[in-house]
């Protein structure tokens, strides 16, 4: 969700802000603004909408502003509709902040400062913390900022200028992720190193309750009772050239065609002698004899993945392993021990549902493993354990790349407690490995034959209403499908267990109802069939997704869709890829917005 920026140099900033807004576009926002200092005050520019449509139209018809130090942002409402008033930045003549987060207490804060004379003008928590920032101004900001924050209460992440301190920034953070970037005679702040990496590739992590005065000449960091603080600088691993489309026409389509190689960056470094090694996180084979239990935990595609980690951990190891919401899980009081596994699923590594179960794992004193695909996120910093995800930036709020990795990963893992507990000898765990390696290969394959998945989807774009059905591993994948599905072409669309058709659901099934059956599992295609056979006879279109091996001859099938043959175990990595490429198809065939649909947010900071 929101994004952040801002800038302290020596170039006119003002097309530097934009442009690493444009840059954040990817994570969800309904408006859009930048701050910055004109003639020795604070001049604040900012449109509901899309920057493209509001905040630079605006700036254009406002005219240019000779400006070297600014603050800009994207917002995601959670206080106030999208509006320009509650857009960000947010202040008065003294001070202006940006703000990602929320602030649980601002009632009781704005109920004081209203006290004090104070009056508001928007709906948002950001308000409250620029007036207690006025409130508080001291002439110093430093003490101010920490005046400041020892009154506020839940997630925040804030960019701030002072009218009266032209050339500093300041940033401090409590959840919400936040860096400063390093460059030659310029510095940065972003909530994402992706706004920034055309600028530079170093840059600063800034931990719990850490304050950043940033200058064009460097950064100094401090806690909160002003002790100085000492930091490491970061150097991000990919260039500007992996955020771009690249000539695609949306980073989704990219993104999906780069599964192949993200696969094969991801599998082949965890691979030694022919077994999965995870000794880069310490996870060792006595520890994985030890747990009791594995809790997979994540939120959307990465707990999609986990649902595939436990049918095949428990298929192999004859391990209990529990899948649960992220959002779910600590109000649902787990029977969770020191004695199991917590494993956490999360692209961005930030997502706050997420963060939560692992704390609450933490405290318990269970180990905790991360599959994170953002080096130096909080969820990576703060679990025992971590292994990275290798994927490189995924853009497209629709996550593929990233969900096919994390998949991988559950594989992986799955072989090595299924060896570990002595479930498969070495024999069979090396030939499994060897046929996952292979999975890159039928990967492409499914990649290049994209006209049968734009044929789908040219059915299925006059639908209201559609269900995606399979069995076992085939309704795990079939979660996955529905979700990409509704997320980027806004079809109802839902995923059930084929089995379960006959206790309520096929009464929805009337003429010409589409109905995406997955059957990529030898020992449960005929029943699988069987489901289609029924759906078929209420007046259902019938598209199936199966092996290219596999006789579904009878079954009246109107849209087959073969994949290459694999192993079934392994046919989730392969059968995921056209469910992706239907879902992108119809919406591109709907003029959605494929990389930023409504509503939605690539990170979602906020529980």
């Amino acid at each position: 969700m929101c994004g952040i920026v801002g800038y302290v140099g020596e170039k006119q900033c003002t097309d530097i802000l934009v442009g690493a807004l444009q840059k954040l576009e990817y994570r969800g926002y309904d408006s859009a603004g930048i701050a910055v200092f004109s003639n020795d005050r604070i001049k604040t520019i900012k449109a509901k909408g899309k920057i493209a449509e509001g905040l630079i139209e605006r700036l254009k018809s406002e005219g240019p502003y000779a400006a070297t130090t600014g603050i800009g942002h994207t917002r995601w409402a959670t206080h106030g509709e999208p509006s320009d008033i509650n857009s960000h930045p947010i202040g008065n003549g003294r001070v202006c902040i940006v703000h990602n987060g929320i602030i649980e207490n601002y009632r009781k804060v704005k109920e004081f400062l209203t006290d004090k004379g104070y009056g508001f003008e928007s709906e948002t928590d950001t308000e409250t913390v620029a007036k207690l920032l006025d409130y508080n101004y001291s002439g110093n900001p430093l003490d101010t900022i920490i005046k400041t924050i020892a009154d506020i209460e839940g997630a925040y992440a804030l960019g701030i200028i002072f009218r009266e301190h032209k050339e500093h920034i300041y940033a401090v953070r409590k959840e919400s992720p936040l860096i400063v970037g390093k460059g030659e005679g310029e510095m940065f702040i972003a909530s994402d190193v992706t706004a920034i990496i055309e600028h530079t590739k170093e840059y600063y992590l800034l931990e719990q309750g850490e304050i950043a005065d940033i200058t064009k000449d460097g950064v100094k960091f401090y806690d909160v009772h002003k002790n100085p603080i000492e930091k490491e600088i970061q150097v991000a691993d990919w260039d500007v050239s992996a955020a771009e489309k690249g000539g695609y026409a949306h980073f989704m389509l990219k993104e999906i065609t780069e599964q192949p190689t993200a696969l094969k960056n991801t599998i082949h470094p965890r691979i030694k002698d022919g077994m999965p090694d995870f000794t880069e996180c310490c996870l060792t084979d006595d520890k994985l004899r030890k747990y009791h239990h594995i809790y997979i935990v994540g939120c959307g595609s990465a707990m999609h993945a986990g649902i595939v980690g436990k049918y095949v951990i428990e298929s192999l190891a004859r391990t209990p392993v529990i899948v649960d919401i992220a959002s779910e899980f600590k109000y649902r009081s787990p029977l969770l021990t020191p004695d199991d596994l917590v494993v956490i699923i999360s692209q961005s590594g930030e997502t706050a549902d997420t963060k939560a179960a692992l704390k609450l794992a933490n405290d318990i004193g269970a180990d905790t493993l991360a599959i994170v695909n953002v080096v130096g996120s909080s969820i990576a910093r703060e679990a025992k354990m971590v292994m990275y995800t290798l994927a490189g930036p995924e853009i497209s709020v629709c996550s593929t790349k990233a969900y096919m990795v994390q998949a991988a990963f559950m594989y992986l893992l799955a072989f090595r407690v299924a060896y570990a507990r002595s479930r498969i000898d070495e024999a069979t765990c090396k030939q499994l490995v060897a046929e996952m390696l292979e999975i890159p290969a039928k990967v492409q394959s499914c990649v290049d034959n994209q006209e049968q998945y734009q044929k789908v989807a040219s059915r299925l774009i006059s639908a209201d209403s559609l269900l995606y059905i399979g069995r076992g591993l085939d309704y795990a994948l079939s979660m996955e499908g529905s979700l990409k599905l509704k997320e980027i072409s806004y079809i109802h669309s839902e995923s059930y267990a084929a089995g379960e058709l006959k206790h309520g659901t096929i009464s929805l099934i009337d003429e010409g109802m589409p109905v995406i059956a997955v059957a990529t599992q030898g020992n449960l295609l005929d029943k699988t069939l069987s489901n289609v056979k029924e759906v078929k006879s209420r007046g259902a279109t019938v598209v199936l997704v199966c092996k290219e091996d596999m006789d579904i001859s009878g079954c009246g099938v109107d849209y087959p869709v073969y994949l290459p043959v694999a192993r079934d175990l392994l046919m989730p990595l392969v059968a995921v890829v056209p469910l992706q490429l239907i879902a992108y198809y119809t919406a591109v065939l709907k003029n959605c917005d494929v990389d930023h649909p409504r509503n939605l947010a690539k990170s979602v900071t906020v529980e």
